[in-house]
């Protein structure tokens, strides 16, 4: 980037245009949530209009407990890559690294070179010109805009160096594009033969199916809105602890530029901050598995003891 890109706008200096829509990310962020909502919808219609497709009334709690469990899926991969992978909060095992990776292709967070690169941008020049998702240069941008346009330089930056040592994650943005097939195309296609040979529901399996696209599309802008523009605004309480719930915690971002290596983003104490914060829980109970060790935590985050009267 050029002294004359630094001080420019990132939403002036990117060319929006058809032509350079990334519809990759437009895939991810749009197209894809928007295939899931229809596929919900259609089944729906498909079992209230003809007779040969049943539905049942507990496909709906199978529905919302599958909603549930892909936003904690998603947010098990950016919750760690993000505290951990990228603030260095502390440091993962190999095998917490592998399944913070699979779960981050999972949630269609592109690769994790590219990931920290914006990131570390971020934090480098927050809401100044330069910022990749400045919320002052318009919501819709700090949301989604500047997902769907990207400047070529930034996907050309080489990954951070303290990535670059990590096996795992070279290893996994190596095969980004072949993970990715794998995980939303030959997986489903896979389990929707397997179903069908043994004649089980297909409309169950496309409720099943749609409502986990949709649970990732809900955490997926959730996590922009909430830590892109709603984490640099004043907002009520329910709305913070609403994205919060929605994002494992990483909404929480009234502190986090002031003690951004942080592996909690609310106080170490508290069953509810445990429950809103459970990003940060799941770190703990990695530690406690041996399977993340030397965690920064906040000074304000640890625990204090209640001293006897």
């Amino acid at each position: 980037m050029t002294p004359a890109d630094a001080i420019l706008a990132r939403s002036e200096a990117v060319i929006k245009s058809w032509r350079t829509l990334d519809w990759t990310s437009a895939f991810s962020a749009v197209i894809y949530p928007a295939l899931g909502v229809l596929a919900l919808v259609g089944a729906i219609i498909a079992g209230l209009a003809f007779d040969a497709v049943t539905l049942r009334w507990w496909y709906a709690p199978i529905a919302i407990a599958t909603v549930l469990g892909a936003i904690f899926v998603c947010n098990m991969g950016i919750g760690p890559l993000h505290r951990i992978l990228q603030h260095r909060a502390g440091y993962l095992s190999p095998p917490a690294q592998l399944v913070v990776a699979l779960n981050c292709i999972i949630a269609m967070q592109g690769k994790l070179k590219d990931w920290v690169n914006y990131h570390s941008q971020h934090h480098r020049l927050a809401d100044q010109p330069g910022d990749p998702h400045n919320p002052a240069e318009g919501k819709f941008w700090a949301w989604i805009g500047w997902i769907l346009w990207r400047d070529e330089r930034d996907m050309d930056r080489p990954m951070a160096r303290w990535l670059s040592k990590l096996p795992v994650v070279r290893w996994a943005d190596q095969f980004h594009l072949s993970l990715s097939l794998v995980f939303h195309l030959i997986l489903p296609a896979l389990i929707y033969g397997i179903v069908a040979l043994a004649g089980g529901s297909l409309v169950l399996t496309m409720i099943i199916h749609a409502s986990a696209i949709i649970g990732r599309g809900l955490q997926f802008h959730a996590t922009t809105l909430g830590v892109n523009v709603f984490g640099h605004m004043k907002t009520p309480k329910w709305l913070d602890y609403v994205l919060a719930l929605l994002t494992g915690g990483e909404a929480l971002h009234n502190h986090h530029h002031d003690f951004p290596r942080s592996a909690l983003h609310l106080p170490r104490r508290g069953i509810w901050n445990r429950i809103v914060d459970y990003n940060g829980t799941m770190i703990l109970i990695l530690s406690k598995l041996r399977l993340a060790r030397d965690l920064h935590i906040a000074p304000q985050f640890l625990a204090i003891p209640v001293r006897k009267s």
